[in-house]
């Protein structure tokens, strides 16, 4: 009992000084980021929120919705974030007693030198208990990891929310526009059909050249002719949009409304100081350098002694000549001090080191990358608008050109090239807006994707505990 209490003396002096052991203090992972984005002077914050519902469109709302629970990236992603909670709590549990109950029972005989034997039976019945002695914080900086890697993957999983809903907004409004184009293509082909009546008629009064007539037929049939493009592409989109959702791609997903919506006023973009707070890959990146270093903190530790507490209580009986029976109880400390491993911890914390050092670079390159997105967004939003002005004004100039070519014509003052250089241009300037407005609406989402759009727990799909 003496031994035993001057042990306790020990491990009571060594648990004190527990906090004295190596502790690795998170490295400076912040990186100089600019006062201000180059393409914007506008510091209102930014605000994406729930940036789909920006085009206040009721069938993009609930395919959102619908690729929010059936995409299959996101159920991967959820997948993941499960296997890191389950690996939390082992962690923790790492830290607690760990308790196993034991039973034995046999027969068996022996002999004596005199040839006789004994036959009995046996019994034992235990409970042992082991505990590990965190003296120096390997199994709290494991767990910390553990934990670092669990919230990392949170914030993976709203960064695939938010990739799923920026996919979903864009295709279905590529399907818009080759729908609208679609539709564009009817108008331009019922337009010329109507020239070529009229221009029939004055041919057959003589009024006309041959040639009109079938320059006439040729442009329809050119029209005609853009017509199976916008279909495939509508239909891939279509496509895409049925996987993303998570299924097989089946029956149109998509109306034929075939519109776009109106833009509103510009995104305020706000600091790029704001990113660090918003964007969740750039948080999950900050995480990963945060287990990372846990786990290097745990590497230096593991060189120091480890302590091993093991106790075992039980019952036994023996029922042989004689019949036997009792408790019984055992009390083991380990102490164990690394001293020769061939350099196998070193290596290991050297490792870890560069495991570290390489999470620094990626949390400073998904930073950089971050405020390019938003830069590109920003010039694309900028720029987009600008050719959607030109294009309106060159679309009232072509129109006011086309009337006025085919007054012209058919007052007999110009001839047909007038009409068909006039047509094309029209005909090619509307295309030429349905596909601006449409790109610069993937530029809009694209900006608010790159600012970090926000989703709440309503806007999730269920997640199985």
């Amino acid at each position: 009992m003496r031994n035993f209490a001057t042990f306790l003396l020990v491990f009571s002096l060594l648990t004190g000084c527990a906090a004295l052991g190596p502790s690795h203090q998170p490295l400076d992972s912040n990186i100089p980021v600019p006062g201000h984005f180059v393409e914007t002077g506008d510091d209102t914050p930014a605000e994406p929120g729930r940036f789909w519902e920006h085009f206040q469109d009721r069938h993009l709302n609930d395919l959102v919705a619908q690729a929010l629970n059936g995409n299959l990236s996101i159920k991967q992603a959820l997948a993941r974030r499960a296997q890191f909670d389950a690996l939390e709590r082992i962690s923790q549990a790492s830290r607690l007693p760990m308790v196993n109950l034991a039973g034995q029972l046999g027969r068996d005989q022996s002999f004596t030198s005199m040839g006789s034997g004994t036959a009995g039976n046996s019994l034992r019945l235990s409970a042992v208990a082991a505990y590990e002695v965190d003296l120096w914080g390997k199994l709290a900086h494991q767990r910390d990891g553990a934990t670092f890697g669990a919230q990392a993957s949170v914030a993976e999983l709203k960064a695939a929310y938010i990739s799923v809903a920026a996919q979903t907004s864009e295709l279905y409004f590529l399907i818009r526009e080759q729908q609208a184009q679609l539709l564009l293509n009817e108008r331009i082909v019922a337009s010329l059909d109507d020239t070529l009546e009229r221009m029939e008629n004055r041919y057959a009064a003589g009024l006309v050249p041959t040639l009109d007539v079938y320059q006439a037929r040729q442009n329809i049939l050119a029209a005609k002719s853009q017509r199976p493009g916008y279909e495939a592409a509508r239909a891939k989109g279509e496509h895409a949009l049925a996987v993303l959702l998570g299924r097989a791609p089946e029956q149109p997903v998509v109306d034929g409304e075939g519109t776009l919506p109106m833009l509103g006023a510009a995104i305020p973009a706000g600091l790029p100081s704001g990113l660090l707070q918003r964007r969740p890959d750039l948080e999950a990146a900050l995480l990963r350098i945060k287990a990372v270093d846990a786990n290097l903190a745990a590497a230096v530790a593991d060189r120091f002694p480890s302590l091993n507490l093991a106790g075992v209580l039980g019952f036994a009986s023996l029922d042989y000549a004689t019949s036997l029976s009792g408790t019984f109880w055992s009390l083991l400390v380990e102490a164990v001090q690394p001293v020769f491993d061939n350099g196998r911890r070193q290596a290991e914390i050297e490792r870890q080191e560069a495991v570290l050092d390489e999470a620094l670079a990626g949390y400073h390159q998904v930073v950089l990358q971050a405020i390019r997105e938003v830069e590109d967004a920003l010039v694309s939003c900028r720029t987009g608008g600008r050719l959607l002005a030109l294009l309106d004004e060159r679309q009232q100039a072509t129109a006011d050109t086309l009337r006025l070519a085919e007054d012209q014509y058919f007052s007999g003052l110009t001839d047909y090239l007038s009409v068909l250089t006039a047509q094309k241009n029209y005909f090619d300037v509307q295309s030429q807006l349905l596909t601006a407005r449409r790109r610069l609406i993937s530029d809009q989402i694209g900006l608010m994707r790159a600012l970090g759009g926000d989703l709440t727990t309503n806007d999730k799909p269920e997640e199985k505990s």
